[in-house]
């Protein structure tokens, strides 16, 4: 199956929240927001009246309304996409210091923030080290879940096709994130974060660059490697992903959650791979079908130590006060990233 001719497996918004977001598109591409804003009051207040209904379908009850879900994570994402280059148009970029979408960010942000964290049972376990080893214990070589088990043994060629296109939207600007975090005053954590960013980057060389490898997965599997390229089939559970990550990112007060939800997928992302990695053998992909995976699996076993005892443990001992944070943090990535994954293959068993 050509899977490019095929992008009609987008995730589809309904017709309400599909206008609202061209409202929003229309917006953003405006030549100056909050000019416009100012001239137009009533449009403004139309607007976030509309976006108010949305965060309340979204968010005042149990799980909410999925197109609701999916359109404050796609609004979230292509207000957070201003913080990276894209090496595109420069005039794409005319509005990342707007005050209107500051402000708009800001609320939705929150609003969805405070529904995770209510996503999440935890309770003081005592000795925060020793709860960090237990979980990255447990989480280095787990269980294999039914998800993961699924993709290794079940997905055909045009699933395993969906999969990296989905995935791309990560995959293509991998450790971005990370690379915000690394400034200030140098010390023996941050530059063990620089040797992690270091090798994610390739070392210096775009072809070891991992997402290099990742685009070279596309291509050998007869996908457009462009970014974003298949940004309309990405459910919201993998832009929460996704849009998480910048939220952390973002706020100082909030680089010890940060540092545990990169804990978590630099211990984890091993054993989840290596199912992606066997369904690409399987399918016989090719060695440059799988590259991505393989490199991971391979970077990311000495990845999850090295963020153990050199980076976790000595920030635990610094911030003894505020340790609970890592633990926090990495056990809210765990849950966003197996929702992430369990999103992935439920779009792929929709096929």
């Amino acid at each position: 199956m050509d899977f490019n001719a095929d992008k009609n497996s987008s995730v589809v918004l309904d017709y309400a929240y599909h206008e609202l977001e061209g409202e929003f598109l229309d917006l953003l591409n405006c030549d100056d927001l909050d000019r416009f804003v100012t001239q137009n009051p009533l449009k403004a207040d139309k607007f976030n009246a509309a976006v108010d209904e949305c965060l309340s379908d979204a968010f005042e009850n149990n799980e909410g309304y999925s197109d609701a879900h999916l359109f404050i994570q796609r609004l979230l994402y292509r207000i957070n996409r201003l913080k990276l280059f894209w090496y595109d148009e420069l005039e794409n970029y005319t509005n990342e210091n707007s005050t209107f979408l500051f402000l708009l960010h800001l609320k939705v942000e929150n609003i969805w923030q405070n529904w995770e964290k209510k996503k999440i049972v935890w309770s003081n376990s005592g000795n925060p080290i020793s709860a960090l080893q237990d979980r990255v214990k447990e989480d280095i070589q787990p269980e294999p879940s039914s998800d993961g088990l699924f993709i290794r043994n079940k997905i055909s060629k045009c699933e395993y096709q969906h999969l990296l296109a989905i995935t791309s939207i990560d995959g293509l600007v991998e450790a971005s994130q990370l690379s915000r975090m690394l400034g200030g005053v140098g010390n023996e954590v941050q530059t063990m974060l620089t040797r992690i960013l270091w090798e994610e980057y390739g070392s210096g060389k775009l072809s070891r660059k991992h997402s290099t490898h990742f685009a070279t997965m596309l291509d050998e599997c007869n996908l457009d490697s462009t970014p974003e390229a298949y940004l309309d089939i990405v459910p919201w559970e993998v832009l929460a992903n996704f849009n998480h990550s910048f939220f952390l990112s973002e706020r100082k007060r909030k680089y010890l959650y940060y540092i545990g939800g990169l804990l978590y997928t630099e211990v984890s992302v091993p054993a989840a791979f290596e199912h992606i990695k066997v369904a690409g053998e399987r399918l016989k992909v090719g060695e440059r079908g799988i590259s991505y995976w393989t490199i991971h699996i391979a970077e990311d076993v000495r990845h999850g130590q090295w963020m153990l005892d050199d980076v976790v443990l000595p920030l635990v001992k610094k911030y003894h006060k505020h340790a609970c944070d890592i633990v926090q943090g990495y056990d809210q990535q765990k849950f966003i990233s197996t929702r992430s994954t369990s999103a992935i293959v439920k779009s792929i068993s929709m096929l």
